[in-house]
């Protein structure tokens, strides 16, 4: 038997938590959201699974969420385990004919299989999509040193578009079409960066193992929690950011310079990063926006997500208990 006593979160907790969600629920609602998806969050199952919740929980919002992700460390797994040697160039895989083959197989046939597999069991919401399918990403080759690694030239979103409107979720795999038939690797923040573009994404997030933005990665009270688009740029080109914060940085840049209206970069590893970021007052990580005035909403304050975090946790175990 279970008594009311034993209920360890009360109803003014569950109503503090819909309370500050619904503007942002309200603000979400039918619109596109491009995740990238990748880092810790995508190798580790148990964390890959809270992701897969996490978006379906997105979905039941009336939020249209579009995954791509890359896959580096279940290639250099898989290109070992056929005597491959794992090269890289100005931080790009070189690819031969012969590692385009287990890069195609490892991220189209491994990775995003077990993606949409992850999510289908919440429902039977995912569609696993290969970056050459219906010419959705079309690329050239970058450099002839680094082989078949390609640069985006045209996204087609004819399809990605097709399976939104039937309320499924692409899962998109970053493989592009070449013009000589052949295909292409992409790198997956790039990929995701066209194809948010494409799409008219309102927003992109990128799973990272990071929290965001740091000025000074020593110093983690140098998180960035919001700025726009051109403070981004003047970091960039300060010289004082970290090798590991540049990328980042750029990522944000080409995606906000390609129409997004918002880039955020959040660690994949935190517990519902994904709703957090999305849904409270605060967020998680770092949100970069196109313009000084793509205000939040109106009346925005700072909360404490700690507090909020803890208390979605209840929710969902109180829920789960029930």
């Amino acid at each position: 038997m279970k008594y009311a006593r034993d209920r360890k979160i009360t109803s003014s907790h569950t109503a503090e938590v819909l309370i500050e969600a619904f503007p942002w629920i309200k603000n979400a609602t039918g619109k596109t959201i491009l995740i990238k998806y990748g880092g810790a969050a995508m190798v580790d199952p148990e964390l890959r699974n809270a992701v897969m919740s996490d978006i379906v929980m997105l979905k039941i919002m009336g939020v249209n969420p579009v995954i791509v992700h890359g896959g580096g460390a279940a290639i250099n797994k898989n290109m070992d385990k056929f005597g491959i040697d794992v090269e890289f160039k100005d931080g790009q895989r070189v690819t031969s004919d012969e590692a385009m083959d287990v890069v195609k197989m490892t991220l189209v046939g491994k990775v995003n299989e077990e993606l949409v597999l992850a999510m289908n069991e919440h429902g039977n919401l995912a569609v696993g999509v290969n970056g050459t399918d219906a010419g959705t990403i079309i690329a050239k080759q970058r450099t002839p040193e680094l082989g078949r690694v390609g640069t985006v030239t045209e996204v087609n979103p004819a399809y990605i578009n097709a399976l939104i409107a039937s309320d499924y979720v692409p899962i998109i795999a970053s493989v592009g079409k070449g013009d000589d038939g052949g295909s292409y690797n992409i790198n997956a923040d790039a990929a995701a960066c066209a194809i948010a573009s494409a799409i008219g994404a309102h927003k992109i997030i990128f799973l990272t193992d990071v929290d965001g933005i740091y000025t000074d990665f020593s110093d983690k009270s140098t998180l960035v929690l919001r700025a726009s688009l051109s403070e981004m740029v003047k970091l960039a080109e300060s010289g004082t950011m970290s090798s590991g914060m540049i990328p980042k940085i750029n990522a944000c840049v080409t995606a906000l310079s390609a129409g997004v209206s918002k880039a955020h970069i959040i660690n994949g590893t935190t517990p519902h990063a994904l709703v957090l970021e999305i849904f409270t007052d605060a967020g998680v990580g770092t949100m970069v926006m196109r313009h000084h005035d793509d205000s939040i909403d109106p009346g925005f304050v700072e909360a404490p997500v700690s507090n909020f975090a803890s208390k979605l946790d209840q929710s969902i175990q109180s829920i789960g208990r029930r």
